[in-house]
């Protein structure tokens, strides 16, 4: 694990504004992409380039790659050129994270077989008006689980005749993945503030400039 990103998670000004900004950011992901009081799968998106926008933040745009290739489905940033997958997962429990996202069945199988971790992860766990975490967990760690788990302990595959939503990785890994030792972790406090937003105000704003 690069030292630099470790500071993400030990500067205490930078860790007090991640406790401050990301419910609140994370709320305004949620009602940009809510349609009659739904939440739609595009706040996974959102959410993804808001913890982008944090890394811009900490190091410098000249150190955070974002424009990734689409060869590379499961790297979403590059910091000091280190490969990123970052992952969101709402609730109290950490199940339903994707590792991938398939609908055909034999691809799922196929990535199980052929899969191991090979690059960091970024991991925000959204628990409204309760607790949860970001977390980061390195590449070495995932490996670590993985090879005591072994694939089918870690890698969950969607049930045969249902509209699969991707390869998942087991509440099981998950559980030891966020809890090993190694892996940097800050508490979040997700309280919903009340907020008076439009998500198309800054589009009006944009056809009204000259």
């Amino acid at each position: 694990m690069d030292n630099q990103i470790k500071t993400l998670f030990t500067d205490n000004k930078i860790v007090g504004k991640i406790k401050d900004k990301l419910p609140k950011l994370f709320y305004m992901a949620e009602l940009e992409s809510s349609r009659a009081g739904r939440v739609g799968m595009e706040v996974g998106s959102l959410r993804e380039r808001i913890l982008v926008a944090l890394l811009i933040y900490k190091y410098g745009d000249k150190n955070v790659k974002t424009d990734i290739p689409i060869t590379e489905p499961e790297i979403d940033v590059l910091v000091f050129n280190n490969p990123i997958s970052i992952k969101t997962k709402t609730g109290i429990n950490l199940s339903g994270v994707k590792l991938v996202w398939t609908v055909d069945a034999d691809s799922a199988l196929s990535f199980r077989e052929n899969y191991k971790p090979k690059y960091d992860m970024m991991l925000a766990q959204i628990n409204w008006n309760n607790g949860g975490f970001l977390y980061y967990i390195s590449k070495e760690i995932q490996l670590q689980v993985f090879k005591s788990l072994g694939k089918n302990e870690y890698i969950k595959l969607p049930k045969a005749g249902t509209n699969p939503r991707g390869v998942e990785l087991t509440e099981k890994g998950l559980k030891e993945l966020t809890q090993n030792k190694k892996t940097l972790k800050i508490p979040i406090e997700w309280k919903k503030e009340i907020i008076n937003y439009n998500a198309f105000d800054r589009w009006v704003e944009l056809w009204q400039q000259d």
